[in-house]
């Protein structure tokens, strides 16, 4: 069995998580932490005090999964990382200390087998069009924008060419911020937050006279639960350091 524990385990995909590890016949679920929560562990350290733990899922908030990842990593634990806000140098930096300390490590902006492909269809789609921007849509208690989902998504597309706004005119914003964030090659990335939603993603392609878009919608958590069981066990049997969900399907 592996012995798992959840990070974040009373938030909305916390609860998801451990649902889904309780379920599945090769996990045991040994932990669970959460630092607003009583009858529970607060922290990871007293967690690892106490639990023989193989893997932490960790669905918590951005300024604390770095420090998480780091502990996990120089205490031999395997970590699957679902919380996003991480920067590209503290990518990096995980990248390095889980291959110097041989212990696996996986962040996926999204566990969505549906939005993973969304992504892997915008990088097809990015070598046929010279212009595109990103809209994500999600819930308004999320803290962090843009989204993962989006800036990988950027990135992957940026692999195809170095600038998606070719033709267009030179721009003044009379309201700041109303083009959204300049990501990679010159992507717009627009974040919209708003109840009602949990998450939704459009990668919109323009070429004189016509337009594609590539839009992924996530109407239930559970959704996300067959990619997080996926990357418990790939981190379980491996070692390595992985980053998008993509890479393991």
């Amino acid at each position: 069995m592996i012995k798992v524990a959840v990070c974040g385990a009373m938030g909305k995909m916390g609860k998801e998580v451990c649902q889904a590890v309780q379920d599945c016949p090769t996990t045991e679920l040994v932990a669970m932490i959460d630092i607003a929560s009583s009858g529970m562990y607060h922290k990871i350290e007293e967690a690892h005090r106490v639990q023989d733990i193989d893997v932490l899922i960790d669905f918590t908030q951005p300024d604390s999964i770095f420090e998480n990842a780091k502990f996990c990593l120089n205490n031999g634990i395997k970590v699957v990382i679902g919380t996003t806000g991480l920067k590209d140098e503290e990518i990096e930096y995980l990248k390095n200390l889980s291959t110097e300390k041989n212990t696996g490590c996986l962040i996926a902006p999204n566990f969505s087998t549906g939005a993973v492909l969304m992504m892997m269809f915008s990088k097809l789609a990015a070598k046929y069009f010279d212009n595109a921007e990103i809209i994500e849509l999600h819930h308004n208690q999320k803290k962090d924008a843009p989204s993962g989902t989006a800036i990988k998504t950027a990135a992957l597309m940026a692999e195809a060419k170095s600038d998606f706004t070719k033709g267009n005119c030179p721009e003044k914003e009379t309201i700041e911020g109303s083009r959204g964030g300049t990501s990679y090659s010159n992507i717009h990335i627009h974040s919209v937050r708003m109840p009602g939603y949990i998450a939704s993603q459009e990668v919109i392609f323009g070429a004189s006279g016509q337009i594609m878009t590539i839009r992924h919608d996530s109407t239930d958590r559970k959704c996300y639960m067959q990619g997080v069981m996926l990357a418990v066990e790939h981190v379980y049997n491996k070692n390595d350091f992985t980053y998008g969900l993509e890479n393991i399907l």
